[in-house]
């Protein structure tokens, strides 16, 4: 696969990361400004992913329906202009519908970047590939969180968003001219034989990837997005303060992501199977992450700083695996269709889990319940991606359902 494609891909995932989550950043400003209650944050929080997560199986039929360079460039352009509209938001009803359409535009992220991978790359170097576009997801917010937590203090959290969004919107010059010949990106016709949501969900490694997926996240997204705030009104830090810790949990984040696709290449090289190459660094990521925010509830706000940190370092090598199964399993017929299914249901917890957070410090003025029930999910993340994803291998779609729609076609 091309490096400057895959360059490319890296920094639309951590472009994609950074607009989605400087509404976080800037939260304890916002939230003074207009005067919203840790609820009212909950759901501006999770707005992203009302729109977002129904509309990933939009996202997945069009990447396979059109060329697949074209739709993420038209996603991009659209959520670029998104977060720049940001910066002129007047309170809580405009930045709620700007959310709504950032979610649209970034919706065919996702699905594009599995099935260009599950396209282009080789099954050898599909866990280095895939450990460097994802990087992009620690890389987005490091840079994100420091130079947004910077700029927002000289000069305010309105030209960050505006920043922010034109950097976005350039990406498209330059991905034009890496992917511009050099992709596989024919899109399917009427006679092609297509792998349909429904044969996709009869699969049983679909549901334990799904429950994976959502479980995870739900960790994820409750460290990723109240961290900030968390920094701030329970830890006592300063904006630049904030800034410099999250983006180096971020940093953590990241280094780890490149380092486990490398990682996996070379124990699978070595005669290793994919399956227990994967499952071990799974459980192994879903376990620490369990240990580590749960932790945080029992100790004090600044020592907790220092386990998230630690979480940090799971979460980066359980983002790779992923990436790799989601374009090893369905395989090319079906990577772009299986990504947006699986990610409707991981993306639930983008809806769920900021509002539960909110509430729980509402109802008890801490975090303390808040720590426990993300770190609860991570449990649950390992049983699916563990337990009910049986083998690590590419579904062969003319067996079963698959036969069927062979036989069709």
């Amino acid at each position: 696969m091309p490096r400057s494609v895959v360059l490319m891909l890296t920094l639309v995932i951590a472009l994609n990361y950074v607009d989605r989550s400087s509404l976080a950043t800037a939260a304890p400003m916002i939230q003074d400004e207009f005067g919203l209650t840790s609820s009212e944050l909950g759901l501006l929080l999770s707005a992203f992913f009302w729109v977002y997560t129904p509309a990933q199986l939009l996202g997945g039929w069009l990447v396979h329906r059109f060329d697949v360079r074209v739709v993420l460039g038209i996603g991009v352009l659209v959520w670029g202009a998104a977060t720049a509209a940001m910066g002129l938001a007047g309170g809580f009803v405009s930045i709620f519908a700007l959310r709504l359409l950032l979610a649209l535009g970034e919706c065919v992220t996702f699905p594009s970047i599995q099935l260009i991978v599950s396209r282009n790359a080789g099954i050898e170097e599909r866990g280095q590939v895939s450990s460097l576009i994802s990087s992009g997801q620690g890389l987005g917010p490091l840079l994100g969180t420091l130079l947004g937590g910077l700029a927002m203090a000289a000069f305010g959290w309105r030209a960050m968003f505006v920043g922010l969004g034109v950097i976005t919107v350039l990406w498209l010059w330059p991905w034009n001219v890496a992917s511009r010949g050099r992709l596989k990106v024919e899109a399917e016709h009427a006679q092609s034989v297509q792998i349909s949501y429904a044969a996709i969900v009869r699969q049983r490694e679909f549901w334990g990837m799904a429950m994976g997926m959502f479980a995870v996240n739900y960790a994820f997204y409750f460290v990723f997005i109240w961290l900030p705030s968390y920094v701030v009104k329970a830890g006592g830090y300063s904006l630049s303060e904030m800034a410099s810790c999250v983006a180096a949990i971020y940093a953590i984040y990241a280094v780890m992501t490149l380092l486990t696709g490398r990682m996996a290449d070379r124990w699978i090289a070595r005669g290793n199977s994919a399956t227990r190459v994967w499952k071990l660094i799974v459980a192994t990521s879903t376990l620490g992450s369990f240990f580590c925010i749960a932790g945080c509830a029992f100790v004090d706000p600044r020592l907790a700083v220092w386990l998230l940190g630690i979480a940090g370092l799971f979460f980066g090598m359980g983002t790779p695996a992923l990436y790799t199964l989601t374009t090893i399993i369905p395989g090319p017929r079906a990577g772009g269709r299986w990504a947006g299914a699986q990610a409707v249901a991981g993306q639930l917890a983008g809806i769920i889990s900021p509002v539960i957070t909110g509430l729980l410090i509402d109802r008890t003025g801490s975090y303390y319940l808040a720590f426990l029930v993300a770190g609860a999910a991570a449990l649950v993340g390992m049983f699916g991606w563990v337990v009910v994803v049986r083998k690590v291998e590419t579904v062969d779609w003319d067996e079963g359902v698959g036969r069927q729609i062979g036989a069709a076609a």
